[in-house]
């Protein structure tokens, strides 16, 4: 059965003003490499042989015995929701992979998803929760909602807020606000005597910084914890760069010592004798932070990822096809790694996202992923290109969006600058006739935060300029409103 949705593929979000996008093919052609790829994503991993109502993101082709992690459940989640449109079946396919997720929750909140399932369709390895999965999981049904809305079966808001109280509960550490490794870590389960391990609970995995995710929790909750949470990430980024990898910029898979000064995590400190270097856990980290700043135009950031884009270019001499697969934190080749894998490739594309003096990587490093073959690559590699792909084609956009605030009822449009702002900012626009203009701004949940007022304006060019005044530092949204129009555009206060 095919359900109608409020943001079908493709959107074309607009990303923060300094942004790029792959310049050597059409927007068309972009959108077409991520539908393409999707067909073949989906076939292979969307699956439901557990339970017809449930779908699961299958995971055998890393592991014969392992039918499902909690990580791929969320990768699917938001793959599902933002390919709605695309594919008439899925809502179906979502709601399925939520009714999986609720089959299968954890030992110790109860509300958070058990990290792995076998080919029995039985939680093993322990039934605690992975705090990536759940992230991406909560950030999935605030996506929902705003593709389908929560009048339905299911209130994927309600549901989405429950689990991010969870997540604020569960998975992060609430004396320095860093993520935690999964609710196993937390002292809501183990009170800090003998039993409990001091060195796991201020640690932290880099790839779980998800600052777009938080802000977005924010919005849905109103939870002002969630921005502790963003200024973490970016404290313990700024450490590790200072201090482990002043040349490279590369961040470690773990981080260890949040209580004092971050430092990576030494050989075997939890899943093998590459923890302390850049491998495949920290592959992820430029493609989490960049979707931050194409969302909200964080200079932290881009700050953060370009310093890795310089060491990547230079290490790969330029040619993306050099391009290999995890390097220690101070550059150098791990054994065995020189082989080309879209876990590392995809993340780096997003990565060079960030300012024109990227161009002609980005262009390279594109084509070069889009070269990698399916058939080759298993599932960690595959479902990494796919999210990268939604995001290189501009097709990511955030929960918090006004359904429909890229689309105009009429022809009439406008410009803000400069964008991102600091203090002041013109709004300029034409006017075809005399009008009476209402001019508004507005926050992530729609509400407006300023009335710039309703001015009476003959026909030809405006230009108004204003005063932050009591704006803080975020995205926002004017909205110009008159008797035959209306249009909004994004405005990010730094």
């Amino acid at each position: 059965m095919a359900f109608s949705q409020n943001l079908p593929f493709p959107q074309h979000y607009t990303y923060t003003a300094a942004a790029i996008k792959p310049n050597n093919h059409t927007q068309a052609q972009l959108d077409s490499v991520v539908k393409n790829f999707y067909d073949q994503w989906k076939a292979k991993y969307f699956r439901n042989t557990c339970a017809p109502s449930q779908y699961f993101v299958w995971f055998g082709d890393e592991d014969p015995t392992i039918n499902s992690v909690s990580e791929g459940q969320g990768y699917g989640m938001m793959i599902a929701a933002y390919m709605a449109g695309y594919d008439a079946n899925a809502k179906t396919i979502y709601d399925g992979l939520y009714k999986y997720y609720k089959a299968h929750l954890d030992s110790i909140s109860f509300s958070l998803m058990a990290w792995q399932q076998n080919t029995s369709c039985v939680d093993t390895g322990g039934a605690d929760d992975a705090t990536d999965g759940d992230l991406d999981i909560a950030y999935s049904l605030l996506l929902a909602d705003k593709q389908w809305g929560s009048s339905g079966a299911i209130n994927y808001l309600q549901e989405g807020k429950n689990m991010i109280d969870s997540l604020m509960k569960y998975v992060i550490n609430h004396k320095k606000y860093s993520t935690e490794l999964g609710d196993w870590a937390d002292t809501n389960k183990y009170p800090p005597d003998s039993s409990f391990n001091l060195a796991d609970y201020y640690a932290t995995r880099p790839s779980d910084f998800m600052p777009d995710h938080f802000r977005a929790f924010q919005a849905a909750t109103g939870d002002a914890k969630w921005n502790n949470v963003v200024n973490e990430c970016y404290t313990v980024i700024n450490t590790i760069q200072t201090n482990n990898s002043p040349t490279t910029g590369l961040i470690p898979d773990f981080v260890i010592n949040c209580n004092t000064t971050p430092v990576p995590a030494t050989a075997n400190f939890l899943e093998g004798p590459d923890d302390g270097d850049y491998y495949y856990n920290a592959c992820r980290v430029p493609w989490r932070l960049t979707t931050d700043y194409l969302l909200s135009g964080e200079s932290r950031a881009s700050t953060a990822v370009n310093k890795i884009n310089t060491f990547i270019k230079s290490n790969a001499s330029n040619i993306p096809s050099n391009i290999n697969s995890g390097w220690t934190l101070a550059g150098a080749n791990i054994a065995g790694n020189n082989y080309p894998d879209p876990s590392f490739i995809g993340p780096f594309t997003v990565g060079a996202m960030t300012t024109s003096a990227n161009q002609t990587w980005l262009n390279g490093v594109y084509d070069f992923l889009v070269a990698q073959s399916f058939d080759s690559n298993t599932y960690f590699p595959n479902t990494l290109k796919m999210l990268n792909l939604i995001v290189i084609s501009g097709n990511y956009w955030p929960p918090y969006i006004v359904t429909g605030i890229q689309t105009p009822v009429s022809s009439f449009s406008f410009t803000v600058y400069p964008n991102p702002a600091a203090d002041n900012f013109t709004i300029s626009f034409e006017l075809a006739k005399a009008e009476n203009v209402t001019i508004q701004v507005k926050n992530m949940l729609g509400q407006t935060v300023e009335y710039l007022g309703t001015k009476s304006m003959s026909s030809g060019k405006q230009q108004y300029e204003y005063t932050r005044d009591n704006l803080s530092s975020g995205v926002y949204f004017i909205t110009l409103s008159a008797e035959d129009f209306s249009a909004t555009q994004k405005l990010i206060i730094n």
